[in-house]
């Protein structure tokens, strides 16, 4: 352990927010990674900035995650420092008379999107079922089932690469499909704010319902993987590409592609992150040749492998 990193990361929080060697398998929905040299859990964006100040000032390498939904970590985990923004960063406030919601970046969308039917605010729907926070989703303008980030979002406050606060408008945010000018900055997010709609809660509870219930029926839920394992390719749909390649519940070790649907790459239980990695290039490589089209990994990788 840096025993002098660690003793001045206790000058910015305490004991319970700072975890050593901590496996980084718990803090993923694949379930798959090694341990990292230090994790920390920040409450406020003060504790944020000052946590990435220090690690740039000792040199210690520094990842800023959320729900960890579309992350595969390698089984040598990360030797660096975890800055993860939990539901202790999750906060939400609400203006009911101009329909604006503000929220913190670690709130999980589920969450989200049931504070928002109780107020029977519609147009966030669609991410009742995601499974990650809302920093991640706004980073990569997450959306699902006719929906995203893009259609509801106001501004975004950031930190970018210095460690200066940004407050970014919808235009600045350029958002396209799963892109936008936070990744290519390589920005932050701590803070959203979104616009919506009055409607009937009834209706939207209903909606959010039918959606999770359309879910579990077509995703493989009951695994733990990262969601869809690839982006979606210009006229093509991930999932029939590789189902056409012949690969449906194809394996490699316990990392198998999903039966219930082939755009999952899913942990059968005990997959390390080598398997994975060796699956998903198999599966870009079967379907490059069956079909000429180059898949592209929707999933993040970090780590030593």
């Amino acid at each position: 352990m840096n025993e002098a990193f660690y003793q001045k990361l206790k000058t910015i929080l305490n004991d319970k927010q700072i975890m050593i060697e901590e496996p980084l398998a718990r803090h993923t929905t694949f379930e798959i990674g090694g341990p990292a040299q230090f994790l920390v859990l920040p409450e406020s964006i003060s504790q944020v900035t000052a946590a990435i100040k220090l690690c740039r000032e000792e040199n210690m390498p520094y990842y800023i995650m959320g729900n960890g939904s579309n992350l595969l970590v390698g089984d040598k985990g990360y030797r660096g420092t975890i800055i993860k923004l939990s539901q202790a960063f999750g906060k939400i406030s609400v203006d009911e008379r101009q329909y604006i919601v503000r929220a913190q970046a670690g709130i999980l969308l589920s969450r989200l999107a049931a504070e928002i039917a109780e107020y029977s605010l519609t147009g966030f729907e669609f991410a009742a079922g995601i499974p990650g926070t809302l920093g991640g989703a706004v980073t990569m303008n997450a959306g699902a089932y006719d929906g995203d980030i893009s259609q509801s979002i106001l501004k975004a406050v950031v930190l970018d690469q210095e460690g200066s606060i940004l407050r970014l408008t919808k235009e600045e945010l350029k958002m396209g499909y799963r892109t936008t000018a936070i990744q290519d900055n390589h920005y932050i997010v701590l803070e959203a704010a979104f616009g919506f709609k009055p409607g009937s809660k009834e209706e939207i509870i209903s909606k959010i319902n039918d959606l999770n219930a359309r879910r579990r029926e077509k995703q493989p839920l009951e695994y733990p993987s990262a969601g869809s394992t690839f982006k979606r390719p210009v006229g093509y749909y991930a999932g029939k590409l590789i189902m056409d390649s012949g690969l449906r519940g194809y394996q490699v070790g316990n990392a198998q592609v999903s039966e219930k649907h082939c755009g999952f790459v899913i942990n059968k239980g005990g997959a390390t992150a080598g398997e994975v990695i060796a699956l998903i290039s198999y599966i870009i490589e079967t379907v490059n040749h069956k079909f000429g089209v180059v898949l592209e990994p929707e999933v993040k990788l970090l780590g030593d492998f």
